[in-house]
């Protein structure tokens, strides 16, 4: 698939949650949470500094060959997950985030906004 993308210039869309796929074909990356886009980078961007703690927890799942040293902490998703009927008009993924911004979380969902050079981000609690 690599060398059929260089040789035809073909662009592929990929939906999975296993990242490490995603960055081997992808030159940018688009994180979806509940339909939204959360985050969107050049690959090699969002692997070197995720931002929402969506991407992060997905980045914290991939499996690495790592022997006699200490992995990185694998960050885990707490709460529950938002029903996919009826969103509430609020972040959606504000019922699992550690750290949601009273008075601006649950007044609409945030949106994707430009953090640093092709670098965007969908959440409050990112400055």
């Amino acid at each position: 698939l690599k060398q059929l993308q260089k040789d035809l210039g073909l662009t592929y869309i990929f939906i999975t949650h296993d990242l490490s796929v995603v960055k081997y074909f992808s030159d940018d990356i688009a994180v979806m949470y509940m339909g939204t886009m959360v985050e969107k980078a050049p690959a090699n961007l969002l692997f070197k500094n995720p931002l929402h703690p969506y991407t992060k927890a997905l980045l914290s799942a991939i499996p690495l060959p790592i022997v006699g040293k200490d992995k990185p902490k694998r960050q885990v998703i707490k709460g529950e997950i938002t029903a996919p009927i009826n969103l509430p008009d609020a972040c959606r993924f504000i019922k699992r985030c550690d750290c949601p911004v009273a008075g601006v979380c649950d007044k609409g969902n945030p949106v994707l906004r430009e953090v640093e050079p092709q670098h965007f981000v969908a959440c409050s609690c990112v400055k």
